[in-house]
């Protein structure tokens, strides 16, 4: 954004505080905090530049308005402006907080409708096919049945299991410790089959990969260093080929098939809020939704008076 006005100067200061709030004291990953700033960028751009506004006490919730309006006249998706909206609420009431707004001008600002689509997941079967697919006579093979088995297991993030260090694995009490979003830590236990595949991976196959420069990361790549979210995005669409399945396959869609499995087996929705470490159990509850779709494919399918005749 240009700064090269008094105004956006104003404005920027701000966003800047706001950033380096987030990043430093909520401990947020650089990921989010950088689509933070794009997003209050972008807006306070907008605010500089055609609404002249000099500060943030002099944003009003039409501002917001417009803004929102003219990005879906250019086509952005509804889902994209929820995020951005939802941005500058956080951002609207750590401006209050600090003083520096009396007032919301984002609190009587209605976003976009929004229907919530149900993740994408896997059957048991096509997991089944994936956690076997790596060949466990070398080392590779070993830590990729690994990863691919605590992904379904436990339901972690990527990033959390990138960044997984040994002293967080306690595989006797079949549990670990997890670094989440925010640096929230919870305990995730591993199934039976993860222990078994992570006890083999850490006896025949890490130490293959151990070189001088090698920390206690408990994923390691070729070069001795933490494996990379890009290596395991290769690796799950690799393993999904190999299965025979056609769809492309995120390692978040293991994610979610842990979650949609445990509540199709009939898991507490708040346990799986635990489990995936989320904040909120409104993002949970996404889950639901697959499970209310394959309720309905069954009634479609076995109902006497739903099938075609």
């Amino acid at each position: 954004m240009t700064t090269g006005t008094k105004s956006s100067n104003a404005l920027t200061e701000q966003v800047d505080a706001y950033l380096a709030f987030v990043y430093l004291e909520k401990g947020l990953s650089l990921n989010s905090v950088e689509s933070y700033q794009g997003d209050l960028e972008q807006f306070s751009g907008f605010c500089s530049g055609k609404k002249r506004r000099a500060s943030w006490s002099d944003v009003v919730a039409s501002d917001v308005s417009d803004w929102i309006y003219n990005l879906s006249e250019e086509g952005c998706a509804s889902s994209t402006l929820c995020r951005k909206l939802s941005t500058l609420r956080v951002f609207d009431r750590f401006l209050i907080r600090e003083g520096v707004c009396q007032k919301s001008f984002v609190e009587m600002v209605v976003g976009p409708k929004l229907r919530r689509k149900a993740p994408d997941s896997l059957t048991i079967r096509e997991v089944e096919e994936i956690l076997n697919a790596p060949e466990e006579s070398t080392p590779a093979g070993l830590r990729d049945r690994a990863i691919l088995e605590l992904f379904y297991s436990s339901g972690l993030r990527v990033s959390e299991l990138c960044s997984l260090a040994l002293q967080q694995i306690d595989l006797e009490m079949g549990a670990m410790k997890v670094l989440g979003k925010g640096a929230k830590e919870r305990v995730v236990p591993i199934g039976r089959k993860a222990v078994e595949a992570v006890n083999r991976y850490l006896e025949l196959g890490r130490p293959s990969f151990v070189k001088a420069k090698t920390g206690s990361a408990a994923f390691i790549s070729s070069r001795g260093t933490a494996i990379s979210r890009k290596t395991v995005w290769v690796l799950v669409r690799k393993y999904a080929r190999l299965a025979g399945i056609e769809q492309p396959v995120k390692p978040h869609m293991l994610r979610h098939s842990f979650a949609t499995h445990l509540l199709t087996g009939g898991a507490d929705l708040r346990v799986i809020q635990e489990l995936l470490g989320h904040a909120d159990i409104s993002t949970t509850q996404i889950y639901t939704a697959v499970e209310a779709e394959r309720v309905r494919d069954a009634h479609d399918e076995f109902h006497p008076r739903s099938r075609e005749t």
